[in-house]
């Protein structure tokens, strides 16, 4: 059975406060559904980057963002990868979403695929490995971790996922979170892909223990900012039998709560600067549109007309945008529609 080494220190105590405070402010504050959408794609587009990045590809996070919004038909490996990590995130968005996802192997498995779709054989897409693999320190390409042979794999990662499941409520989902990590990249399940999908399945069990970082930032940012750093506090060096017995989590526990902190004091930086922008802006007409509805309780074009010289076609747009903000709701079809202040 899975028993990981760690110990609670005064540091790693201090930074899972420092994260609840954090989480709570953000929660506390209330933005327009645009700005939020705003910062998910912000977010998911970073995460992306930052991921593969990570693994050596050198795309910046301009072309990244091209590609993600013109999505072209034949493309690089460097391209597929981020096409990949791209889709993987949307996915399990989605399915966080709309149903209730357990950490499981074929979860993980699924994982992998996704990000290592049209880059590996078929038969290494999506399976655990069944041959064995180096780790190779990516400055200098000599080998620094021997992971466990790969008829271990399975019933390693089985462990895991046993041990996951039964401390959900008894160890904290931060702890926990970086626990399930750095095992994984300890056990290097997978021929290729293990740190994409280690980033990501890490977002799934966060987000299942109540702490969604898709739509809000990306702890993938914070171990790009300084790969060397990630790799030496989330990696092993040396062969994995020789070293299983002697593997201490904290130090990683500590840098992985450091990096979750630096992002949400990054995302709360960031929110007013999202919220000050032109989407999110209004206008005198704006003004206008919502203190009439304020007076009268609803509005419809023709009155809005008769408080502005807005063509018709600027006229839906104002509406739109109020809509887009949340800040009022249609009401009606076709000519009979007309729009009211949304209710808090």
């Amino acid at each position: 059975m899975f028993t990981p080494r760690y110990t609670i220190t005064d540091r790693l105590l201090a930074n899972i406060k420092r994260i609840y405070a954090l989480i709570s402010q953000l929660n506390a504050r209330r933005f327009p559904h645009v700005v939020l959408l705003e910062l998910e794609q912000t977010a998911r587009a970073v995460s992306t980057y930052a991921s593969t990045s990570i693994e050596g590809n050198p795309l910046p996070l301009t072309e990244v963002k091209k590609i993600l919004k013109s999505k072209p038909a034949h493309i690089r490996t460097s391209e597929q990868e981020v096409v990949n990590y791209n889709e993987a995130l949307k996915i399990l968005q989605e399915q966080l979403t709309n149903t209730s996802l357990k950490p499981s192997i074929n979860l993980i498995r699924s994982i992998q695929k996704r990000v290592t779709e049209k880059l590996l054989p078929s038969y290494e897409s999506g399976y655990l490995r069944q041959k064995p693999v180096v780790v190779h320190d990516p400055r200098t390409g000599t080998v620094i971790y021997l992971p466990p042979d790969a008829q271990d794999v399975q019933p390693l990662m089985h462990d895991l996922i046993a041990y996951v499941n039964t401390s959900q409520h008894v160890v904290d989902p931060l702890i926990l979170s970086g626990i399930f990590h750095k095992q994984m990249v300890i056990i290097h399940p997978f021929i290729d892909g293990n740190g994409r999908t280690t980033r990501l399945a890490t977002k799934v069990l966060l987000a299942t223990m109540g702490l969604n970082t898709f739509n809000l930032f990306s702890f993938e940012n914070y171990y790009n900012n300084n790969v060397t750093n990630y790799f030496q506090a989330v990696g092993e060096q040396g062969n994995y039998y020789e070293l299983v017995d002697t593997i201490d989590f904290t130090f990683w526990l500590e840098y992985f709560t450091d990096g979750i902190i630096d992002e949400l004091l990054r995302v709360q930086k960031l929110l007013p600067e999202i919220a000050l922008s032109p989407k999110t802006e209004l206008q005198p007409y704006h003004l206008a549109l919502l203190e009439h509805m304020r007076n009268k309780g609803f509005i419809a074009d023709h009155d809005y007309a008769e408080l502005t010289d807005r063509s018709k076609a600027t006229r839906t747009l104002d509406f739109q945008k109020l809509l887009d903000l949340q800040l009022i709701e249609r009401k009606g079809k076709g000519k009979a529609t007309y729009y009211v202040v949304a209710e808090k």
